[in-house]
């Protein structure tokens, strides 16, 4: 009964990435060989006998940076996320829960279908920004420099970018960063409050960093946080030492 289900499961996981992910032709024998891979893997060390025991999800690790950064994304554009971007939406929904790993391994196979998709670019520097606890890696960085390639005008890769700089110290970078996307910033932009604010508290950090003052109970002693504002999300990302 066992091998009926795996053998079943393995008919309908097939049929499902062919006719509902659409992958193309090329792809389908690498599918293929990936199940009858793990069927054999089973076969040699599946214990269908044992007791099962929950273990913790991979990378379940600071989840609440991860739905900041989705829910921050989504506010930075005026038309909200595309909902014909299955990869993208899938991948959200992993990044709200901590599972950066998968997140990021979708977003890869999006921006290998399409490597212009500037919206997965930088969806993927974010979940490679949360994977890192807020630290700015090369990936992360390359993948937001992508993102801003493929689409200049977009708010969003300077925004995360400036506030990935931020939480990793090099305030200067963000403060010129920010500062450049607010002179460019429509009038209208709901996010444009928040980013004036969120770059007046950068500012007034750097100077009481230059001059040696301030105390950790003096809001402009502290790093900026995420803006707090209905244009963004209301969730802080936690400052780095």
């Amino acid at each position: 009964m066992t091998w009926l289900l795996v053998v079943l499961l393995a008919i309908l996981s097939f049929a499902a990435v062919v006719f509902l992910f659409k992958v193309p032709k090329g792809g389908r024998e690498a599918v293929a060989a990936a199940l009858m891979l793990g069927i054999a893997g089973y076969a040699l060390q599946g214990r269908p006998d044992l007791a099962s025991a929950a273990k913790p999800g991979r990378d379940a690790q600071n989840p609440e940076l991860g739905q900041f950064l989705v829910e921050a994304r989504t506010n930075l554009r005026p038309e909200g996320i595309p909902t014909g971007n299955r990869w993208l939406i899938i991948s959200d929904g992993l990044a709200r829960n901590g599972r950066y790993i998968d997140a990021a391994q979708l977003l890869r196979g999006a921006i290998e279908d399409n490597p212009g998709d500037s919206e997965a670019w930088l969806a993927l520097g974010n979940v490679l920004l949360a994977h890192a606890d807020g630290a700015l890696t090369p990936p992360a960085l390359h993948a937001y420099r992508r993102a801003a390639k493929a689409d200049p005008k977009a708010p969003g890769p300077p925004y995360f970018l400036g506030l990935a700089l931020a939480q990793s110290g090099e305030l200067t970078q963000a403060r010129d960063m920010w500062a450049d996307l607010l002179k460019k910033a429509p009038e209208k932009a709901p996010w444009r409050a928040p980013l004036a604010e969120q770059l007046r508290r950068l500012e007034s950090f750097i100077a009481t960093q230059a001059g040696g003052a301030g105390s950790p109970s003096d809001p402009s002693s502290r790093p900026p946080e995420a803006a707090t504002s209905p244009g963004l999300s209301p969730k802080a990302v936690p400052s780095r030492p």
